[in-house]
């Protein structure tokens, strides 16, 4: 049973343009995704139900919303991925639907089935789909029968070592060896002749299964440096399926994405077209609707594959809000409400630039954790910033969660006055008591790769070891 709730007396909003998708949202989230959804809830004039853990007790989400549940101690395990405490606090409040945000419960079939049992809308697509693009080699079947152009590799899960041998020695090295269910770099293993082979499917294996509970991998071709192009699709309940263009997200360390921006300076404006185009039918492939990812490689010669769907929200979503005009996130809730799209593919455009920096309370060479209390804080404020974040002064960001401190996005008229306006935002952002990668992000700024757009997914290697030199050089 749900923890006793706290209601506050909340003030009827003013009438609306349009009926409110819903009159209660509770929100099975934490941190800056669950404060995004509940100001989009409070723009559309509905309730919010916050679920929050022992340690979130104090936490900006909870302070904002409507009325607040606590789920549970502070492991995951035991609050925001308790489906039957988050299911109860719903119940109890008379919530209509469940956003999942990103993360936790987002991507959980199982999850979506129990709310369908209770009757509570489920924003997000249906659990068949979400145990289809989920699941890495049951996806890359689909889209291969789709026509999507997928990377050479195996047909499906590679059972053994010596399947593993003959298939790699089929698409030739290097080859990558992935977790068929996996997601955020867990599970993956590059292998760059055969005599590493043997060890790095093992070692896959055993990742895979202590990650996600499932040994299945699959094997692709490895791209040496390739960019990683997403593209945001949005489809209803009617069979209407868009693109918001693409992402550029090829700024990563470990498979972990650091910095996003939209539009790609590596996409020409047929190119863009052809992706973009390429993402709808993938998501036509599955019928799918509500907000998804379909995510690319891109190589130097302009060819690109499928690599995987992700089937909620993204973290970076706000680049592509900024370049569009489009609320994702209240799109969201109209599509699961029933509402069709509030635009055609002929209203969508792109106009100037934005960048994302995900800035982390992580030691910004080491990338170690730094979890703590924050003693002073200014977010930058000025022409064409945003800062998603549900952070404050004196705030705890604990050791049990994402180490996401806020989301920094600028944006320009172009990418030279969006990167501008991004070292303005960093060069006055102040977070102290606490070690963050804004240091990091500041530095990529000035590099004239980045510049100059002149990176791929293996660039931070690169740049990562040119800063190790200086760091030794300066003593």
């Amino acid at each position: 049973m749900a923890a006793a709730i706290k209601r506050r007396v909340v003030r009827q909003p003013a009438p609306l343009s349009e009926e409110p998708p819903f009159k209660k949202v509770l929100i099975a989230n934490r941190g800056e995704i669950a404060l995004r959804v509940i100001l989009a809830c409070k723009e559309l004039g509905i309730q919010t139900v916050a679920v929050y853990s022992e340690a979130d007790r104090n936490a900006l989400h909870v302070r904002f919303a409507d009325e607040e549940v606590c789920i549970g101690p502070a492991p995951s395990a035991k609050s925001y991925l308790n489906i039957p405490q988050v299911i109860a606090a719903a119940e109890v409040t008379g919530a209509e639907a469940i956003h999942p945000g990103y993360g936790f419960l987002s991507e959980n079939a199982h999850f979506v089935e129990v709310c369908q049992a209770c009757g509570i809308n489920f924003i997000g697509p249906n659990p068949e789909i979400i145990r289809k693009m989920g699941n890495k080699a049951q996806a890359k079947a689909t889209m291969l029968e789709a026509g999507v152009p997928l990377m050479p590799g195996s047909d499906g899960v590679v059972e053994t070592v010596e399947e593993a041998l003959v298939t790699a020695e089929k698409i030739g090295y290097p080859v990558i060896v992935k977790a068929s269910a996996g997601g955020g770099g867990r599970g993956m293993r590059i292998c760059n002749n055969p005599e590493e082979l043997p060890d790095m499917y093992n070692t896959a294996r055993s990742e895979a299964k202590i990650a996600f509970g499932d040994d299945a991998v699959y094997m692709e071709k490895y791209l040496l440096e390739p960019r990683h192009i997403e593209v945001q699709i949005m489809g209803d309940l009617y069979g209407n399926i868009v693109h918001l263009g693409e992402r550029e997200c090829s700024i990563q360390r470990r498979h972990q994405k650091l910095i996003e921006e939209s539009p790609s300076g590596a996409i020409s404006p047929e190119l863009r077209q052809r992706i973009c185009d390429m993402a709808v039918k993938a998501a036509r492939a599955v019928g799918y609707y509500n907000a998804g990812t379909i995510e690319f490689l891109l190589d130097k010669r302009g060819d690109f594959f499928f690599m995987e769907m992700n089937t909620r929200v993204q973290v970076e979503h706000p680049v592509t809000e900024m370049v569009t005009g489009i609320d994702i996130v209240k799109e969201q809730l109209r599509i699961a409400a029933g509402q069709r799209l509030t635009f055609t593919q002929e209203q969508v455009v792109q106009r100037g630039h934005a960048i994302e920096c995900r800035i982390n309370a992580e030691d910004p060479w080491k990338f170690t954790p730094c979890p703590g209390r924050i003693t002073a804080l200014n977010f930058p404020g000025g022409p064409g910033i945003r800062v998603d974040t549900a952070m404050y002064q004196d705030a705890v960001i604990p050791p049990t969660y994402d180490s996401m401190v806020a989301k920094l996005i600028a944006y320009g008229n172009n990418r030279n006055e969006a990167l501008a306006r991004m070292r303005r935002a960093l060069d006055t952002l102040v977070i102290e008591g606490v070690k963050t990668t804004a240091p990091l992000h500041r530095k990529i700024m000035d590099h004239p790769d980045f510049i100059s757009g002149g990176f791929s997914t293996k660039w931070m290697e690169t740049f990562m070891e040119e800063v190790e030199a200086e760091r030794k050089a300066e003593g």
